[in-house]
């Protein structure tokens, strides 16, 4: 593509100076291929933007990359010369394969991504698949706009939530060892802490007094927590598995709290904080049009952005990241509203680097998630449900297969739809999860562009070779065709964009209308009943749709398929 951006520069010389960076991409095919917007040239040229668009349009001569420039309003639409353009972006493709769609966007730059953050007292729900998943792939999109990308996790594993629990588990567990998946088990006992809460409110201040001994070393408070976590922490590790989620660094609360205590502490002492009447520490955030917030409980212990503090100065000190971005469900947006503004009173020099990735509620079947009351959906309940439903499907259409084969493509299947409806979503909208409607083979779903692949895929077995060198494009010129040639040209900008804007669903949605290009190009085109020469270059075009398909695809930590 950056001959014809070139060409396009070359040509619009003769009236104006302009960098291939001021090209655009028009949504509709019938205004051009490219388009240069003619606003920024008008002050330098001391005309108006529909006068230089005309200007240029009329000074310029087509060439062998561009066969027809045209002015339209302050815009100069340019066509390219379909044989060329196919030939520039298929070659491009099957050179660069698994890399095309790669930039150096963000060479030498360094972005940290925190996300999951679940608490070690419970297993993970469908909320934190959803904040898994964007963080894992928002983490994938930057890494392949050549960002250096530290995926990192916040453990909250010291607390009043964790001694809930371990209260629970010492009064009630009788030194049981786990009888279900481990992280299950210390869930239960969370849910157990809130029921005979009710029957013994006391209860609440004993949990207080266990977080006291912890934060003391109290040896026996420490070993059960140790247990406990560990439990946790095991369970965990399968549920990230099966999601394909991975960590680079793992921070827990415990080994830094005091440090954040210690912010706060030096921080009141300049004033920048003050005590209540209760003698908790506050920052006063009013003057800013934020509520006030309470840094350091009255009895000296530590609250969650207490720890705050001290994380970002470490995640700074330690990898200086360029960007730090949060990836945080839309409950706590004020909290990160009230946490930013504080590092500003802090003076720390990195308070303009922080950032959210903010992402909506997660409803199933209509049911809003409760946690605390024991009705959560849990995240290895909905994985389960859709394995299980994708093997109905399985089954359905493949007689035949083997066990294993089913257990492969069910998981695969299950999977790509949980992932793509999740991700293919507006981040901060709140969403209802339909589990069969997401596993539909027709549709926005992940299945459907799984199939598109797997059905390229048999096109190519058939035919028993794969994209050959001596392909005449020229016969790429159906308007499905140019129409799918166009689309996968377009991966590279739609990963950058998609960078620049923290948002998967830019991938999935341009995902969809690939399979839905290539499947308009399957019933218009065929493919192995043309003759050779218009065989082989269909089948390099379709390879390199598949190729595109399997690119985006992993960036959102789908699998494909050769068979579905």
């Amino acid at each position: 593509m950056d001959e014809f951006k070139k060409d396009i520069a070359r040509i619009v010389s003769r009236t104006a100076q302009i960098t291939e960076s001021m090209l655009e991409t028009p949504k509709d095919s019938e205004m051009g291929d490219f388009a240069l917007p003619c606003f920024n040239l008008a002050k330098e040229l001391k005309k108006s933007p529909e006068k230089i668009a005309k200007e240029i349009a009329e000074a310029s001569a087509p060439t062998d990359y561009i066969s027809r420039i045209e002015a339209v309003g302050p815009y100069v639409n340019f066509f390219v010369n379909p044989s060329k353009f196919a030939e520039s972006v298929l070659v491009e493709i099957s050179k660069l394969k698994n890399d095309y769609g790669k930039s150096l966007m963000g060479k030498e730059k360094t972005v940290m991504v925190e996300y999951s953050t679940p608490n070690p007292n419970k297993p993970q729900h469908v909320g934190h698949v959803r904040n898994d998943l964007l963080g894992m792939t928002i983490s994938n999109i930057l890494e392949f706009a050549g960002y250096k990308v530290i995926k990192s996790n916040l453990i909250n594993d010291r607390g009043i939530h964790i001694c809930k629990s371990m209260l629970a588990y010492r009064l009630f567990g009788e030194n049981r060892e786990p009888n279900k998946k481990t992280d299950h088990f210390v869930g239960d006992f969370y849910v157990l802490f809130n029921e005979k809460v009710k029957e013994n409110p006391a209860l609440e201040n004993e949990a207080h007094d266990m977080l006291k001994k912890w934060e003391e070393g109290d040896k026996e408070t420490l070993a059960l927590w140790r247990k406990m976590n560990n439990w946790v922490y095991k369970g965990w590790n399968e549920t990230y598995d099966n999601l394909g989620i991975k960590f680079d660094v793992n921070y827990y609360e415990s080994n830094f709290y005091k440090k954040g205590k210690k912010i706060v502490e030096d921080a009141l002492e300049k004033g920048i904080f003050e005590k209540n009447a209760d003698g908790a520490v506050v920052a006063k955030l009013e003057q800013f049009g934020l509520p006030d917030k309470i840094v350091l409980r009255a009895d000296g212990t530590s609250i969650y952005i207490t720890q705050d503090f001290s994380l970002a100065k470490m995640k700074f000190d330690e990898y200086k990241p360029d960007q730090s971005i949060y990836v945080v469900g839309s409950e706590h947006v004020l909290y990160f509203q009230q946490l930013f503004k504080i590092f500003k009173l802090l003076q720390f020099d990195f308070a303009d680097k922080c950032f959210t990735k903010i992402y909506g509620m997660v409803n199933v079947e209509g049911a809003r998630l409760k946690s605390r009351e024991g009705k959560t959906v849990d995240a290895d309940d909905v994985i389960a449900e859709m394995t299980d439903l994708a093997r109905n499907e399985v089954k359905k259409r493949y007689e035949n297969l083997s066990e294993k084969e089913v257990d492969e493509r069910s998981r695969a299947i299950g999977l790509a739809a949980l992932k793509f409806f999740m991700l293919k979503q507006d981040a901060i909208k709140d969403i209802n999860f339909i589990p069969k409607e997401s596993l539909s083979f027709e549709g926005e779903t992940g299945p459907y562009v799984q199939y598109a692949y797997a059905r390229i895929s048999s096109i190519l077995e058939k035919y028993g070779k794969g994209a050959e060198k001596d392909a005449d494009f020229r016969l790429i010129g159906s308007g499905c065709e140019k129409r799918l040639v166009s689309l996968i040209a377009k991966f590279p900008e739609v990963n950058e964009n998609a960078a620049k804007n923290y948002d998967p669903s830019i991938i999935a949605h341009y995902l969809i209308s690939v399979a839905q290009a290539f499947s308009e190009f399957y019933h218009s085109c065929p493919v192995l009943a043309e003759n050779d020469d218009v065989k082989k270059a269909r089948i390099f075009l379709i390879s390199c749709a598949r190729q595109v398909i399997k690119n985006g695809l992993a960036l959102l930590g789908v699998d494909v398929l050769e068979e579905m």
